[in-house]
């Protein structure tokens, strides 16, 4: 056995193998907005909000644009893009967009419905442990809804920061672990409402805000925000909230430069 081929046998990764395997067989409905992924779709708009107003105030690019392509000259990587619910939007906004993700069939639907909207979207079936390897760097990382379904956070983290330029940006949205989330994100949306299989989510997998930043500062990456995401039954809608991290919430952390 070659020493390349002996690295990649030994290579770390972050996937799930049962995580995977349950995503893929709801991937025929990434696009549908009343389907499995609803509670996603419902949450885009305030995820990239938050990702926009992180982006313009901390690397400075194009703050004044008034083309309505804001992200022009930025290197963006989605991981765990599943159908492209992130890319296609921060692609709209002038972003080179690198999505990818652990599940074939997701990154099939991904850019197929890339390519019926004319979006340039780089679509690759990978792990971010395999990209890291190779060389690969992004001014802007994207992991969202997608740690509380990692193996191990710490080597996940340190897969970010590798694929990281000095200075980048990479935002993080999760679930946080307390008797509200189990309410809320397991017993109401998985066995009330339906709005996902059951199993989809493992509670103990949930992160706690503390544990997220004390990995983020173990890898390199300070952070610089971070925000609840907030669920309104009378809108079906989220909205950001700077004290409430009870349920959903979000950050955004920068990797120190060298």
């Amino acid at each position: 056995m070659t020493s390349q081929k002996k690295h990649e046998t030994t290579l770390k990764t972050s996937v799930i193998t049962q995580e995977i395997d349950l995503f893929s067989t709801l991937s025929d409905s990434w696009w549908e907005e009343d389907g499995h992924f609803a509670p996603l779709h419902q949450m885009n708009p305030c995820r990239l909000e938050f990702i926009r107003n992180e982006v313009l105030q901390h690397l400075n690019k194009n703050t004044g644009d008034t083309s309505g392509l804001p992200y022009t000259g930025l290197d963006f990587l989605d991981i765990g893009c599943g159908g492209g619910l992130v890319c296609e939007p921060i692609a709209r906004l002038g972003g080179k967009v690198t999505g990818i993700d652990a599940s074939e069939k997701a990154i099939e639907i991904a850019r197929a419905h890339a390519n019926q909207n004319s979006l340039t979207i780089a679509y690759n079936h990978t792990t971010a442990e395999t990209l890291a390897q190779q060389d690969k760097r992004f001014d802007v990382i994207t992991a969202l809804e997608i740690v509380e379904h990692v193996a191990d956070l710490n080597d996940f983290m340190a897969s970010i920061s590798a694929l990281l330029r000095p200075g980048g940006l990479a935002f993080v949205s999760t679930l946080n672990r307390n008797t509200k989330s189990f309410i809320k994100a397991i017993i109401a949306a998985e066995y009330v409402l339906r709005w996902l299989p059951r199993g989809t989510h493992d509670w103990q997998r949930f992160i706690k805000p503390h544990e997220l930043v004390k990995s983020l500062h173990h890898n390199g990456l300070t952070t610089l925000n971070m925000n609840g995401m907030l669920y309104n039954p009378l809108t079906g809608g989220f909205s950001l909230s700077e004290h409430n991290l009870d349920v959903n919430y979000i950050l955004c952390c920068q990797k120190v430069c060298a």
